[in-house]
């Protein structure tokens, strides 16, 4: 039994993906539905309601641009919390790293075998075709990990209840998944499936607030990171944070951030003690 948990603004993706639940999720479910057309509420506030509406203990939170492929993926995810101890948060995409840097989820140019991902993604900003998007660093069902994306997860109604999304700090659209995660891992384990596969129909967007997001998080969570699930090495850790700095000052400098603002932030981080001062001094001239 299942408590799905939806944020809605299209009536016709909602509609569709109503339907997809019906035809694929293979136990007995209810649909929480909040209108957030008018985008008042963020998705924190969203999903505490959720969480204190649902009638089952297993929840999932889901975007509405999605059409799940996997047929009896309700079970799938059942049998995930019932074999696994500690078992947390469920997702389809997340990393086994989480940097100093600020980032998303993921972390560009760091070692492939960090993240882990299975999702067939199309793309609404750019002009590509769909793309099956599968790293499996360890060939595995279900990997441990330190975050997950929020286009789909699921997790418990006594794990919402102790660690409730933080709607104080996050009342925009962003950034609601990787807290949660770091929010419940001294008790409880993330895992990402490589057994549903689901299809999204529109890529991350990076825009301005998202970086605002980021930075609050990472303001946040700056005592406890990096998190290295992975036990990357000292040489690994200082390629992952480079490149994760690198793009953050990318879409920094595109929604308009200045370079003081830019170096600011990278001197907030206190980096230098992870990658050492020649590295950081590069990413501040860069910056």
């Amino acid at each position: 039994m299942i408590s799905i948990i939806i944020a809605s603004v299209n009536a016709q993706q909602l509609n569709d993906i109503r339907i997809n639940i019906e035809e694929t999720v293979g136990i007995p479910y209810e649909i929480l539905v909040f209108n957030n057309a008018n985008g008042h509420k963020g998705l924190c506030e969203i999903y505490n309601l959720g969480a204190k509406q649902a009638k089952y203990d297993l929840l999932c939170y889901m975007h509405e641009d999605i059409s799940i492929k996997t047929r009896n993926w309700g079970q799938i995810v059942l049998s995930a919390f019932a074999e696994i101890t500690k078992l947390g948060l469920i997702g389809i995409a997340g990393s086994s790293y989480k940097s100093i840097a600020p980032s998303g989820w993921f972390c560009n140019g760091g070692p492939a075998k960090i993240n882990y991902i299975n999702i067939l993604q199309r793309f609404k900003f750019d002009q590509l075709g769909t793309s099956h998007h599968l790293q499996n660093p360890k060939n595995e069902k279900i990997s441990q990990v330190v975050a997950v994306d929020g286009v789909w997860f699921c997790t418990t109604k006594t794990c919402v209840t102790k660690y409730p999304f933080d709607e104080v700090t996050f009342k925009k659209f962003h950034c609601y998944d990787i807290d949660y995660s770091l929010a419940i891992r001294n008790e409880y384990k993330a895992y990402v499936t490589f057994e549903i596969l689901l299809e999204h129909f529109s890529e991350g967007n990076y825009d301005s607030n998202w970086v605002e997001e980021t930075l609050k998080l990472h303001n946040k969570w700056a005592n406890s990171l990096p998190v290295n699930l992975e036990n990357l090495s000292e040489k690994e850790m200082k390629i992952t944070e480079k490149h994760a700095f690198r793009f953050f000052f990318k879409r920094m400098q595109i929604t308009g951030y200045s370079k003081i603002q830019r170096i600011k932030v990278l001197l907030k981080s206190k980096l230098s003690k992870k990658i050492g001062t020649g590295i950081f001094l590069k990413l501040l001239f860069e910056a």
